[in-house]
């Protein structure tokens, strides 16, 4: 049972100090950010909101329903009605003291949950909820727990506290399931816990696991159904449709098809009827293709139906304009208030090629073989070409989903669902924007430990981003992607290129590649590709055959090849021989081929000019093409082997304590990050006082961002050691830049380094690392992770750009200290992550020594936290 005792004031009992409409201001303003739709454990959509004074009907219809051992677990009375003075009592809270949130399935009440501070800045509050008997055992008091606690964080609650009956079993699995460090106490036959709210690496783990087992287990519901209702099919079988009707039924549809027709008494060939509930079949799943101004209605008559999902076919919404972007958000608040979830608008439908199911609800008339890959595409109009190719390159799909607009259901939940499906292996992703970045990135990650994952994907940043901050670049974004296991390609032929050598070859153990091939032109091509793309050539190869050897010659070395200790993977590259040059009993070099590559433990790729290989053989149109393919899973196969770091715990961090909006040396200090000081000025005589202030000796420099640190135009005078030496620095720097310059005190030299944080559309906050210096930033010479930085991400930023060889003790000069520019990377990588506000953040120069570092000067850039869904508590995010 999901209840509990409620807040000691929230027993009946006197009218407390919150006055309604106090609360009914407060609450006016919460519910826009607390606002949530959210998923329940069976993959239900249902929605969270904080409540509100003219909830007290439903308050009082939803108590009546209760049973009585709910009321009584909850209330520990039997507390048949509410009293006047509690319900008003109940329905108002002021949002910070105390506060409530509803689960509601349309107009219905199916929860409450609600704390209350124990007194005046206590950091303690108690806690309780509880949930109608229908709908208890669907993970509501989890949701609500996360929910509350959030909402107590950010109003200064540090603790809850709860009273629980011994036997109320499920209410005492809720708490203890959670991953809090939960106190015990029994006295006076009441269960008494206690627990801080501070998210723990545990909680964490719990929200995600239950976060990833909801969010597949409503997509489970879309391509799985045991009955499909069908709007918009017409009689005349001409439209979209009708198109749709007849690819699900000619595709061999296990389950029932429900056309729905307000007229026809059949479609297709099939019984069609005034509304998907009169067969009464249970409908799962709803087809719309009908026009715009249909589709509410078609969802409320999937709604009776009892339908868990929508694919909505039809466009006219939100990539028609502001009109239609209304609808949208009315079409996607009518599905979640029925508890249903939506693919689309505006998309191509969705496929499962399972015996068992062999779904085809797209526009496409026929779906590739059934095999293990799954493949999402945001864009519709692409669909049905990508379906094609994918059938003419014989790749097997396991399921597959446009999503067009994406006004619901997005790539993050097929990763979800891909992650424990059992009958894919590959996932394919063709991306044109990302709705949660960070989400993304850390799915990713996970995902890509246990199936890989390949993207086509922008590699750009929106305009305006960061300022004139750097950012990463199209090399850079790949990059990123790599590290989070992504394998990011830049065409949609390219996308194929690797999910077919991924879908039928292993994995490669290494970089080392065997050439293998009787034309030396193609193996000279070949071994220019293997060095382009990063893997080495292994030793003796490349290994050509006569252009008149056999078949079984050619068997021989390829089977030498994949036998060869050196060798990880073989590019395989074949010219027709001349005619009539082999005897015909000789000639079948496709069948030696396959023979080795469908029978060995490396992958193989192949250039082969003569016919059709195996199915399982990948084979690509020219030498570059294959090369690159078996780059990219070589890399990813390298990322795998890597065990992932950990987030490792830092002293002196204080989150709370950082002044977001303030200066960056208070933001900074927060973080246990020291900026040196220094003072602006705008004449001499300020400069002399700010120096005298600072102490001797000081720095003058340039003030203008662009300036500052230009020791090579002059920009910055050092060493000065007293009021003269200022003043004449000062009237050098003055007349060639300006008035405007920056005092700061001397400190040793060290290695000029960059440090910066900017928003990736992709990825979220990302922090890039490299060495200062002109050449350095023509050259784009940063390397860049996602946030937060592990140990060993950060230790690769160190030592990954081309001019880290300068903090290693280059030329005899003695190295800097690594750990401590690895540990000042992990200070800014949790900064970013923990501060949403943060848009962008740079420490420029970092003066590296062997006795530790120095920063000299740190700007940020403060906007939207929006930006950042990927935080607090489990909600869908719709665009």
């Amino acid at each position: 049972m999901h209840s509990t005792r409620s807040p000691g004031r929230d027993r009946p009992g006197p009218k407390t100090r919150d006055s309604p409409a106090a609360s009914a201001q407060t609450g006016e303003v919460t519910a826009v950010t607390r606002d949530a739709d959210v998923l329940l454990s069976d993959g239900s959509a249902v929605h969270l909101r904080p409540i509100r004074p003219e909830d007290a009907p439903a308050i009082v219809e939803f108590h009546s329903r209760m049973s009585d051992r709910t009321r009584y677990l909850r209330y520990f009375s039997p507390y048949p009605r509410i009293p006047e003075r509690d319900l008003e009592r109940f329905v108002n809270v002021d949002h910070r003291e105390r506060e409530a949130f509803v689960i509601v399935s349309g107009s219905r009440i199916m929860a409450v949950g609600r704390y209350e501070r124990l007194g005046p800045d206590s950091p303690e509050a108690e806690v309780a909820f509880v949930v109608e008997d229908a709908y208890q055992g669907r993970g509501i008091g989890s949701v609500l727990l996360e929910h509350l606690a959030d909402a107590a964080r950010e109003n200064g609650i540090l603790r809850f506290v709860a009273e629980v009956l011994p036997q109320n079993a499920g209410m005492l699995r809720v708490f203890s399931d959670f991953g809090y460090q939960i106190q015990r106490k029994y006295a006076d036959g009441v269960v008494h816990l206690s627990f801080p709210i501070a998210p723990t690496e545990k909680s964490r783990e719990v929200q995600e696991s239950r976060e990833q087992r909801t969010e597949a287990r409503s997509i489970a519901r879309l391509l799985h159904p045991r009955a499909v209702a069908v709007y918009g099919a017409s009689r005349s079988g001409q439209g979209i449709g009708a198109a749709i009707l007849g690819h699900l039924r000619d595709g061999g549809y296990t389950g029932t098809i429900v056309p729905v027709h307000p007229r026809a008494d059949r479609v297709a060939g099939l019984p069609a009827h005034r509304s998907a509930a009169r067969p009464g079949v249970a409908v799962d799943l709803a087809l719309i293709a009908v026009p715009p101004d249909g589709v509410s209605s078609a969802v409320a008559d999937a709604a009776a139906a009892g339908a868990g999902g929508l694919v909505v076919v039809s466009a006219g919404f939100a990539e028609a304009g502001a009109d239609g972007a209304v609808a949208q958000r009315a079409l996607v608040d009518a599905a979640f208030a029925a508890g249903m979830r939506v693919v689309g608008p505006n998309c191509l439908g969705i496929a499962n090629t399972d015996p068992s199911v062999r779904l085809n609800a797209t526009l496409a008339p026929a779906l590739p073989a059934a095999g293990r890959v799954g493949f999402f595409s945001q864009s519709g109009a692409l669909g049905v070409a990508l379906l094609a190719e994918a059938d003419r390159r014989g790749l097997g799909l396991s399921s597959f989903v446009s999503a067009g607009n994406r006004a619901d259901v997005s790539g993050n939940d097929l990763l979800q669902y891909w992650q424990d499906d059992p009958g894919t292996d590959v996932v394919m992703l063709y991306l044109e924007t990302f709705g949660n970045p960070r989400k993304f990135a850390r799915l990713a990650r996970r995902m890509s430990r246990v199936k890989p994952v390949v993207a086509v994907a922008s590699a750009t940043r929106p305009p305006g981003l960061a300022g004139d901050l750097p950012g990463p670049d199209t090399r850079a974004v790949t990059a990123l992607f790599a590290r989070s296991g992504v394998i990011r390609v830049d065409t949609v032929a390219e996308l194929f290129d690797v999910g077919v050598l991924l879908a039928n070859q292993p994995l490669p153990a290494g970089r080392r590649v065997a050439v293998v091939g009787n034309s030396s032109a193609l193996s000279g091509l070949a071994v220019a590709a293997c060095r382009a793309n990063g893997l080495t050539v292994a030793q003796g190869y490349p290994r050509d055959i006569s252009p008149q050897a056999g078949a079984h010659d050619f068997a021989d070395a390829l089977a030498d090849a994949a036998v060869d200790e050196r060798v990880d993977a073989l590019v395989v590259v074949f010219a027709p021989p001349l005619p009539g040059q082999l005897p015909d009993e000789d000639a079948d070099f496709a069948a030696a081929l396959g023979s080795v590559a469908l029978a060995g433990e490396k992958p193989t790729v192949a250039t082969f000019l003569l016919g059709q290989l195996p199915a399982k053989v990948p084979s690509y149109p020219s030498v570059e093409e294959a090369v690159r393919a078996l780059g990219r899973v070589a890399t990813y196969a390298d990322w795998l082997r890597r065990p992932p770091g950990v987030l490792p715990v830092l002293s002196g961090v204080d989150p709370d304590a950082a002044e977001v909006d303030g200066p960056p040396s208070a933001l900074l200090a927060a973080y246990g990050i020291r900026v040196e000081p220094s003072s602006s000025a705008s004449s001499v005589d300020e400069a002399v006082a700010a120096a005298g202030a600072l102490g001797y000796p000081v720095a003058l420099k340039a003030a203008r961002g662009s300036l500052r640190h230009r020791i090579d135009l002059g920009a910055v005078r050092l060493g000065l050691a007293d009021e003269d030496d200022v003043r004449a620095a000062y009237r050098e720097l003055s007349t060639a830049f300006g008035p405007d310059v920056l005092v700061q005190s001397m400190v040793p030299p060290g290695v000029a380094c960059t440090i910066d944080v900017v928003e990736d559309p992709a990825f979220g906050p990302v922090v890039g690392f490299g060495l200062g210096g002109v050449a350095s930033e023509l050259l784009g010479d940063l390397a860049w992770r996602a946030a937060p930085l592990t140990d060993r991400s950060a230790a690769a930023l160190v030592d990954e750009p081309r001019a880290a060889p300068l903090l290693h003790g280059y030329r005899g000069s003695e190295p800097v200290d690594r750990d401590a520019l690895i540990d000042l990377l992990l200070r800014v990588g949790r900064l970013a992550d923990e501060h949403p506000r943060v848009r962008a953040l740079s420490l420029n120069p970092v003066l590296a020594r062997p006795d530790g570092y120095a920063v000299l000067h740190a700007s940020v850039e403060y906007g939207d936290p929006g930006i950042r869904p990927d935080t607090g508590p489990r909600r869908l995010d719709t665009v």
